[in-house]
């Protein structure tokens, strides 16, 4: 419904700019990348805005041969790290974007 007095071609040329930013937004998470850590830095995780995992650096002391529980720990702890970056970091770029829409995005 077109509020009283509205301009289509206005709530359109609004409705393309919205689009416009929002996939430059988009594209800008895709491009942006978030590290997450865990064991003191031991192992550090890398992934983009979008949260998908590029990076994975484990270093020698964080190696126990017979303890690989851990280590597998620390991966999981250091990967949900920077999931939860990447996560505030498109809820920042994306968030007041969704406001103009009327409502949140799900993340």
């Amino acid at each position: 419904m077109i509020p009283d007095g509205g301009d289509m071609s206005g709530l359109l040329a609004q409705a393309q700019a919205m689009q416009a930013q929002l996939m430059a937004a988009q594209q800008e998470l895709a491009d942006a990348t978030v590290e997450g850590t865990a064991g003191g830095d031991v192992v550090t995780a890398t992934v983009t805005g979008a949260g998908e995992l590029v990076g994975l650096v484990i270093k020698p002391e964080a190696v126990d041969p017979d303890d690989t529980e851990t280590l597998a720990d620390l991966v999981l702890a250091a990967v949900r790290d920077a999931n939860t970056r990447a996560q505030a970091l498109a809820a920042a770029k994306l968030g007041p974007l969704a406001g103009g829409l009327g409502g949140g995005l799900p993340f």
